[in-house]
């Protein structure tokens, strides 16, 4: 049960890197993708690394370095 868990971080690890990846590369990121990022951080189950992802997003966001756009 334990490498399950430790599965599921690594996919979640991945997949905020790779969002991180892809809102630098196209200067935006969904509403949705904001909303996640929120909760995950509220959720205080990222590792350090993850948290600091999160963290420069946001910041981004706030200083409209990234757009955020509705879902289409």
């Amino acid at each position: 049960m334990k490498s399950t868990n430790l599965c599921k971080t690594c996919l979640l690890e991945s997949a905020i890197a790779q969002l991180f990846a892809q809102a630098n590369q196209e200067g935006k990121i969904t509403l949705t993708d904001r909303y996640r990022l929120v909760t995950a951080l509220l959720s205080h189950s990222l590792s350090d690394a993850e948290v600091d992802l999160v963290h420069r997003l946001l910041y981004a966001v706030r200083r409209g370095r990234l757009k955020v756009v509705d879902d289409l």
